[in-house]
């Protein structure tokens, strides 16, 4: 089997879809399957053999993440070179609409995953009035897919009821190997970042708008002074609302920068909890990360969040942008130790049940069960017009 994947965020980009994508390739690989990646080029591309990069721009609401430019007469010749058995289109942007038009015209079996709520975003970037403009494009793009693969049940309820078809639940894994509670050095964290002895809250993900950090400075700012004595929170990441953030957040707040591999594992072993109060994740990637190392997690009741967290047993869920309800959740599991360690181990015990190579060969089933429909049938779009 030959796959072409087209992706507008790739490793070694640092976010959740990009190191999915990654892993992805390489399992196909590795599974004897031959992948072909085309994604933007950027100032660190990755060395993988198997990666065709094009020029690109910057993708307005993610300026660190581009959009590719491809010259469509050299695509087009790769693409013939390679001759795919199945197209997987992990972006609806300029990349993937080059895969789409390719799979259409040449009657090649398509499919599609759905990684970014890009609805939601809007509102954050005060464009939500593009959102039916965006939803008549999404059905456009994906109409002909043979399936349209989601992370989460909350993303798949989310499209049914915008009348996608061919739904289908494809989630993600966390390397438990790398992501372990053995790690925690606390002592060598707060030597490290300059932190107080105190109990360590962790924030790890994007610093834009859509990840709710307004709430997140709300619940720091709104703390009470003697729950500000013990606690402090360590911010792991980067983007546009990081100068804002230094300028809003009290002094019991440190900002990380990004950090990754075998740092970034530590420094989720070495906090006391998880706390996330984005509501937009369509799965939640550094959610299951923090479950992994044994984390309580309070998290937003909202999104793949809701389905990773089970409220009470492995951390504590609130309803999204409410300040207070996180404020009780932070105040409880500083109160009750014993039960913040006992979410630490029920969050380990969940995470350990969903490897990678469990997840990533059921997404090689699925791609295998729909060549073999497609293969007993003329497909719908075969020769049909592109518009």
């Amino acid at each position: 089997m030959r796959v072409a994947l087209f992706t507008d965020t790739y490793v070694p980009q640092k976010n959740g879809a990009a190191r999915t994508l990654g892993r992805l390739a390489a399992y196909l690989e590795k599974r004897g399957i031959e992948p072909l990646v085309l994604t933007p080029r950027c100032s660190a591309d990755t060395e993988q053999s198997f990666v065709r990069s094009y020029p690109s721009i910057p993708f307005f609401l993610y300026p660190e993440c581009r959009i590719a430019v491809p010259n469509p007469i050299s695509l087009r010749a790769e693409l013939d070179r390679f001759r795919p058995d199945l197209i997987h289109l992990a972006t609806p942007f300029n990349i993937g609409l080059s895969g789409l038009l390719y799979a259409r015209k040449n009657g090649i079996p398509h499919v599609a995953s759905y990684h970014t709520h890009f609805d939601r975003y809007l509102a954050y970037y005060g464009l939500q009035h593009a959102s039916r403009l965006y939803w008549r494009y999404a059905h456009w793009f994906h109409r002909t897919c043979a399936a349209t693969f989601v992370p989460s049940r909350e993303t798949l309820f989310s499209l049914y009821r915008h009348q996608f078809g061919g739904l289908r639940l494809w989630q993600r894994g966390v390397d438990c190997g790398v992501f372990r509670p053995e790690l925690r050095s606390p002592e060598e964290v707060r030597c490290q970042f300059g932190l107080p002895k105190k109990k360590l809250a962790l924030y790890v993900g994007r610093l834009a708008p859509e990840k709710d950090l307004a709430t997140l400075a709300a619940v720091m700012n709104g703390l009470s002074g003697e729950t500000r004595e013990q606690l402090h929170l360590l911010v792991v990441g980067d983007g546009p609302l990081l100068p804002e953030l230094r300028r809003q957040m009290p002094d019991n707040v440190t900002f990380a920068g990004y950090r990754e591999g075998t740092e970034l594992a530590r420094l989720y072993a070495s906090a006391d909890l998880f706390l996330f109060p984005s509501s937009t994740e369509t799965f939640g990637n550094v959610v299951l990360e923090a479950m992994a190392s044994g984390l309580p997690v309070i998290g937003a009741e909202a999104g793949g969040v809701k389905e990773l967290v089970r409220h009470g047993r492995s951390g504590l869920l609130c309803p999204p942008g409410d300040p207070a309800s996180f404020i009780d959740a932070l105040e409880r599991l500083l109160a009750r130790p014993e039960e913040a360690a006992s979410m630490g181990e029920a969050g380990r015990r969940e995470a350990l049940g969903r490897s990678w190579d469990q997840v990533l060969g059921g997404i090689v089933d699925q791609y295998e069960e729909i060549l073999l429909l497609q293969a007993e049938s003329t497909p719908a779009w075969k020769g049909n017009s592109v518009s």
